[in-house]
């Protein structure tokens, strides 16, 4: 399956990264229920970030609750060489790697062609401090799949949105084709969902803003709402 077959016309995915993992699987089937198509899988290496995060145990202990529920798990490589760990995340049961710019620099070809071996979709994220221009003609150049504007440094859940990220995406969005989903990951909230929309983005990742309110349920519902 690829991204257009995946998603609706846009979507909400909860970062697992911010979830209370003493109750990850409860958490995961109550928004399973809630119509969750998509979950976002941090992945950090205390290299390229400086937090180690979760891992491939991890993905292989939820990605059957995931599959029953009939949704797919995108996983976002904080992470420095992160084709090195292709072949583990597809085994755990990942759908879509998305890579950094700022990792792979002219590698990303080669990147692309080992996601395509493992049966993985494959994103290219870019940070903040690096232009839409270089992220847009990268990707489009090597063929991935989806972009991701980071609207925060990358590595721990919870920091606040930064405004200049509207920017960023407008640019973005009108330098890839119309097809090509944009992602928008960092301090993503009711408060400016709404505005992250209108500026050109189609998948928004919620950390915080979802497993950070006592009812998480009703926060996705809500920012579902909000794109209606």
């Amino acid at each position: 399956m690829s991204w257009p077959e995946w998603i609706r016309t846009v979507e909400v995915e909860p970062s697992i990264y911010a979830a209370d993992f003493a109750n990850l699987g409860a958490q995961l089937e109550d928004l399973l229920r809630a119509g969750t198509k998509v979950f976002h899988f941090d992945v950090g290496d205390g290299h390229f970030v400086p937090p180690v995060t979760i891992g491939p145990i991890v993905l292989q202990s939820i990605s059957p609750i995931i599959r029953a529920g009939g949704a797919l798990v995108d996983c976002h490589l904080m992470v420095e060489e992160p084709q090195k760990h292709f072949a583990s995340l597809a085994a755990a049961g990942g759908d879509s790697v998305t890579v950094h710019l700022e990792a792979v620099g002219d590698r990303l070809h080669e990147c692309v062609g080992v996601a395509r071996e493992h049966g993985l979709q494959i994103g290219l994220a870019f940070k903040p401090e690096t232009r839409p221009a270089a992220a847009a003609t990268a990707a489009l150049a090597a063929g991935v799949d989806m972009v991701l504007c980071m609207s925060i440094n990358p590595g721990y859940s919870g920091q606040e949105f930064m405004p200049d990220a509207l920017d960023r995406i407008r640019e973005l969005r009108t330098l890839l084709p119309a097809t090509m989903p944009v992602q928008v990951d960092g301090g993503v909230g009711p408060e400016n969902i709404g505005e992250i929309r209108a500026a050109g983005a189609t998948l928004f990742v919620a950390g915080a803003s979802v497993f950070g309110r006592e009812d998480y349920v009703r926060a996705y519902r809500r920012l579902v709402q909000l794109l209606s």
